[in-house]
């Protein structure tokens, strides 16, 4: 089993930056893709970002691309999102999810092991 728990969610201006931040323990051995999905009020949950735990391939959807950022640290067991230029649109829960190795990274019911869910509130 996989746990994961987010944190560095909250309200923040649009135009302005939040860091987000997951953090994997138990059998971590057997994760090799770690992603965000968001979900807004009345909308199905969306892929934002993944990254490969080997290497250094990321995947972002279009929407992000350019403002949003997706980084890990194996030592540390950790996973962050990194966003800038924040829009309205951006309000959603944040999910931290992961899974094995031949995960279709775009697919969230891919995906063994889920957070929480942090609020990210973006003011206009």
């Amino acid at each position: 089993q996989v746990h994961l728990v987010e944190s560095g969610g909250g309200l923040a201006q649009a135009g302005g930056s939040l860091r987000l931040s997951c953090a994997l323990s138990g059998r971590t051995f057997n994760v090799d893709v770690m992603g965000w999905f968001r979900q807004a009020p009345g909308k199905e949950r969306e892929f934002v970002a993944a990254i490969i735990r080997i290497g250094t391939s990321t995947y972002y959807v279009d929407s992000v691309k350019g403002r949003f950022t997706i980084s890990r640290d194996n030592a540390k067991n950790t996973v962050a999102l990194q966003m800038n230029s924040l829009k309205p649109e951006d309000t959603a829960v944040y999910y931290c999810a992961a899974c094995g190795r031949g995960c279709r990274v775009y697919d969230r019911s891919a995906y063994d092991y889920w957070g929480q869910g942090t609020q990210v509130t973006v003011s206009s």
